[in-house]
């Protein structure tokens, strides 16, 4: 893998890892009940909601409370299976990348075509604080489609008989 491979697998770790921990530090705390997490989660949950007047999170409106539980079942294992398999090497890592990038620019797009149509004024300072994970979202898209795996360089280098002269 050339020196854009690595580059592209560092900002997949920074996002994995991001969505590792503020899925299940911040937003779990919309679905949860508040005694569950520590004092200063939830100062900092009531910190970023004020701060940035985050009305998703204020409002709580039906389609973004789907969402966040989307994100606490799905987005956040992956994130943190991604974490593992990038960190190994794992065989199985380009298609938790898919599955990972899939849900990622599929929710976020769904929050930021709704702050996109909001009259709210923060909307827009939202929207450029969540857009760039849609960006996240397709470039673990294209790892998970454009990566070779290590058993597909070898197939492809000793021939297709030579794993099966190996078991014989």
């Amino acid at each position: 893998m050339g020196v854009l491979g690595k580059v592209v697998d560092g900002i997949l770790l920074l996002t994995f890892v991001s969505m590792s921990v503020v899925p299940a530090c911040l937003d779990s705390q919309v679905l949860l009940p508040k005694a569950l997490f520590p004092d200063v989660l939830g100062r900092v949950y009531t910190w970023y909601t004020t701060t940035y007047q985050d009305y998703l999170l204020l409002d709580e409106p039906h389609f973004f409370m789907a969402l966040m539980k989307l994100e606490l079942v799905l987005v956040l294992p992956l994130a943190i299976l991604n974490t593992y398999g990038l960190l190994t090497s794992k065989p199985w890592f380009n298609t938790t990348c898919l599955i990972f990038g899939s849900a990622l620019v599929t929710s976020t797009t769904a929050m930021v075509g709704d702050m996109l149509g909001s009259d709210k004024p923060s909307a827009g300072k939202l929207a450029s604080m969540y857009s760039p994970f849609i960006g996240f979202g397709f470039l673990a898209i294209l790892r998970g489609l454009l990566s070779e795996s290590p058993n597909a360089s070898k197939t492809i280098a000793n021939g297709p008989t030579s794993a099966l002269k190996k078991k014989a």
